[in-house]
């Protein structure tokens, strides 16, 4: 369930970035890498896309991150910031009232829930967005979520624009039950019939992509797209390897592997993202022009 706040959004780039691991006390001079322990000059680390000069390793972007990178400067318009969750089932999880944990997150983030939806342009072609952001609540998909990302698909089919969704969550929100898991077919009907339109949709998944929202809309696209060594899967590998009681190969559930099974259509760096993003919109266009 959803509702309207009546407190503005929030959202501003924030200093901290959640997931990224940094050396105690040096304020992003430094950064750690995730994979290979390099550390990494803050400096250059931005100027890189907040990718690993050594290893490649793709750090979390927060959602207004993702918006300055993939997007014309000063095109993106924001819809919809005040859809926030409810707590229709009064959830108390370690004495802490659901209610409670979503104020938290919306002070801490900046943000009023896991997705930012809106309107742009990419080399002045338009499209709407849904950008998740893994920073609230693991990027999980409520109500609210659902109901955002539902409201951009519409958003394209009203205008005639192309759809491109990020994701970056952990599945769906589990404090909202079935509310939550009703997003699955909400947000795959949304797009079914934004393909009885003939309108392209466009599916970058990043890191981590999985559960309902790997299980929905994540793997829909007309493209598929995602970065490199995004984990990208169902299931988590400790819910895999305590089920089948076996370990999984190394890489089992990356971006990679499931390009070499078929299941998306190409593995693209972080600074190629936004010139591909374009090709495919001018392609997209001519195609309907004919």
């Amino acid at each position: 369930m959803v509702k309207e706040s009546a407190v503005p959004s929030t959202a501003q780039p924030s200093p901290s970035h959640g997931m990224n691991s940094n050396l105690p006390g040096l304020d992003n001079l430094a950064v750690k890498c995730l994979k290979c322990k390099e550390i990494l000059y803050g400096r250059d680390w931005k100027k890189n896309l907040k990718v690993c000069v050594r290893c490649g390793y793709h750090f979390k972007l927060t959602a207004q991150e993702r918006i300055e990178l993939l997007v014309d400067p000063d095109s993106f318009v924001e819809m919809d910031a005040d859809v926030i969750s409810d707590d229709p089932l009064h959830f108390v999880s370690q004495g802490q009232s659901y209610e409670t944990k979503l104020a938290e997150e919306r002070k801490n983030v900046g943000l009023n829930e896991a997705v930012i939806i809106g309107h742009a342009t990419i080399e002045n072609k338009p499209l709407a967005l849904a950008i998740m952001d893994f920073r609230f609540i693991g990027g999980s998909m409520s109500s609210a979520v659902g109901e955002k990302i539902t409201r951009a698909i519409e958003y394209g089919i009203e205008h005639q624009r192309p759809v491109l969704i990020a994701s970056a969550s952990g599945g769906a929100r589990m404090q909202e039950g079935l509310y939550s898991l009703m997003q699955l077919a909400k947000t795959s009907a949304a797009l079914a019939k934004l393909g009885e339109a003939r309108l392209p949709y466009f599916s970058l998944l990043t890191d981590p992509t999985t559960g309902g929202v790997t299980a929905s809309f994540g793997m829909l696209g007309d493209v598929i797209l995602a970065e490199p060594g995004a984990l990208v899967c169902f299931a988590g590998p400790r819910v895999i390897e305590g089920f089948m009681h076996v370990k999984l190969p190394e890489g089992a559930i990356s971006a990679e592997f499931a390009l070499q099974h078929g299941m998306i259509d190409a593995v693209v760096h972080r600074r190629d993202l936004r010139q591909t993003l374009a090709r495919l919109l001018r392609m997209y266009a001519e195609k309907a022009a004919i």
